[in-house]
């Protein structure tokens, strides 16, 4: 490298090699499932260089398929068609499913962990070929490790759903095998370069009807009196631009003649009502921005936060709500929290980890992205660095949820108040003018 480039400091591909071989230094440590929730699913993260125009693979260059995984990524990033590709990875877009909590979400590809499988690594191999067709044990896949693993829990809720695991893997080939796409998992894939995912100027929001989650049971009447109350949750979000996208066409998103699409059949005031209601799977058409949010969002924060301009978590912005009174009760209720957990990631860099100890849980049970308490984990962790670490989300929202609750019970208690307020004074008015 020149010594202009290095005096400009490291490229995203040369961040993205250090990255790699830390993960697979320091693997972070397997958490066990919480009493009562048996549940683990796995996902894949897949990682790509995209060859330049100017810049096209030689045969000789193709990177061997022997040695150390370390010095297997030397030799890839040391490729004069890498050093000038662009990095990217993989997203899917889940099929629309009535009934699914993450219909037509974009997300990794993944799955749940069944009783055959041997591992939760084979869980991300075996539905990462199911889901897209992709065989992540192909020679040119090469295994790097794991992100931190977590436990899912209900949005605003305490019980666990499921111990999530991501895994990394680096394809190492110039080309990248056709993806066949299952119609009733995946409507589609999208390849995103990671330029795209660290830009400020692709940071957005994902607004979220979450009445039903506050009644799980009500009628509509009591939905949309919450709804009224809180308006709609926002979430951090990155708006997706991908340099290559593969739709699955049989799948109802990607084209609907107009006497098969719904919306057609639908009256003006059904379709004016789930369009109040933000619902997902109404609105899961190829049209609909691509936008990364949530649990993926999360998954990926730390490991985006290693690559320059090194802000992704920066970047990053708690979930609020769109009612300007809910979101200000909010705001000054966690306003010494979010300082506290602020200061102890600003604590976990200069030591080079995200969490408080080895033993204590890394961020609270009421965050739907909480890890639970860390187990003995895997034997090569114990000597990585990433043993007791956590991850730079988990530790920002960290008792944020339970905080957040008590102010829309605070919020939703004073307009009540004032409404009954504003009530009596109508009815006094009233009974003033008909006394006269």
């Amino acid at each position: 490298m020149s010594s202009g480039n290095s005096a400009r400091g490291p490229t995203i591909n040369d961040s993205l090699r250090d990255t790699l071989k830390d993960l697979y230094a320091n693997p972070y440590p397997e958490v066990e499932n919480p009493v009562g929730c048996k549940k683990r699913a796995s996902v894949a993260l897949v990682l790509r260089i995209r060859p330049s125009y100017e810049h096209e693979a030689a045969v000789s260059e193709e990177s061997a398929h022997s040695g150390s995984t370390t010095e297997r990524l030397d030799g890839f990033f040391s490729q004069s068609w890498v050093q000038h590709g662009d990095p990217e990875c993989v997203f899917i877009k889940r099929a629309a499913r009535v009934g699914d909590r993450w219909t037509a979400h974009v997300a990794l590809p993944g799955g749940k962990r069944d009783k055959e499988d041997e591992s939760d690594k084979a869980v991300a191999i075996r539905e990462t070929s199911e889901e897209i067709g992709f065989d992540l044990t192909s020679p040119h896949a090469l295994f790097i490790g794991n992100l931190p693993e977590r436990v899912v829990s209900t949005s605003f809720g305490r019980q666990p759903i499921m111990v999530l695991c991501p895994f990394v893997w680096l394809w190492t080939g110039p080309d990248i095998p056709a993806f066949k796409l299952q119609p009733a998992e995946v409507a589609s894939t999208h390849w995103v370069p990671l330029r795209v995912l660290l830009a400020p100027s692709a940071r957005t929001y994902e607004y979220v009807d979450v009445s039903d989650r506050f009644a799980h049971r009500g009628s509509v009447f009591l939905k949309t009196i919450i709804r009224s109350i809180l308006g709609k949750m926002r979430f951090s979000a990155i708006r997706l631009t991908p340099s290559e996208s593969l739709y699955c066409s049989s799948t109802v998103e990607f084209f609907s003649p107009p006497e098969e699409n719904p919306a057609v059949k639908a009256s003006l005031t059904t379709r004016l009502y789930s369009w109040y209601l933000g619902d997902h799977a109404g609105a899961a058409g190829s049209n609909r921005p691509l936008l990364l949010w949530g649990l993926t969002l999360g998954m990926l924060a730390d490991f985006l936060d290693q690559l320059p301009p090194y802000n992704a978590v920066a970047l990053w912005s708690y979930p609020t709500f769109t009612s300007w009174d809910v979101r200000f009760i909010i705001d000054i209720l966690t306003f010494p929290l979010k300082r506290r957990n602020q200061d102890r990631l600003r604590s976990s860099e200069r030591k080079n980890e995200t969490a408080i100890d080895s033993e204590t849980e890394a961020v609270s049970g009421d965050n739907p992205w909480f890890i639970g308490g860390l187990s003995k984990g895997m034997e090569a962790s114990k000597k990585g660095k990433n043993a007791t670490r956590s991850y730079a989300v988990g530790i920002l929202l960290e008792d944020y949820y339970a905080m957040a609750r008590r102010g829309i019970w605070i919020s939703a208690g004073i307009r009540v108040i004032t409404t009954i307020l504003f009530a009596l004074f109508i009815v006094r008015r009233y009974r003033q003018r008909v006394g006269r």
